[in-house]
């Protein structure tokens, strides 16, 4: 008798993206939908739902045909610089102001290698911080501060 075989990762993976999308769609359904030609504020988020549970299910159905290897061990320097770097981002741009926000983040971010190197993550930031602020500030006009109250501005 054959026992079935699941590519574990994949599995895991496609199941994540059905509840992330199921919650999301949940959610924009109390906003209104409105039609492809006229948008409402739940359109997009809810295709997107929509886009993230069919991605889950493909994934989900390959993870069936497949046996992959075991799920090796968490990335927990990845977790601990990659998941607290957004948050930060979302608790300082209003007071730092866009620039030393997006810089430390990104600072922080680039630690989640343990291959970094401090010269290069400055340099990675710094560019990193020029891109950002050209393209959000001055390509698309975005209204925000560049430098904030905390830093008396």
């Amino acid at each position: 008798m054959n026992s079935l075989k699941f590519d574990t990762v994949n599995l895991i993976c496609g199941l994540l993206l059905i509840a992330t999308g199921l919650f999301f769609a949940y959610q924009s359904i109390e906003l209104e939908l409105g039609t492809a030609l006229r948008m409402g504020p739940g359109y997009f988020p809810f295709i997107l739902a929509c886009a993230l549970i069919l991605f889950g299910a493909i994934i989900l159905v390959q993870s069936m045909r497949l046996e992959g290897a075991p799920v090796g061990a968490l990335a927990w320097r990845g977790m601990f610089f990659i998941l607290p770097a957004p948050v930060f981002f979302g608790l300082t741009v209003r007071g730092l102001g866009f620039v030393p926000a997006i810089f430390i983040t990104a600072l922080i971010a680039a630690f989640a290698s343990s291959r970094m190197k401090p010269l290069p993550a400055l340099i990675l930031s710094a560019v990193l911080t020029v891109f950002s602020v050209a393209v959000f500030s001055y390509g698309l006009g975005l209204p925000f501060r560049r430098f904030g109250p905390w830093l008396g501005y």
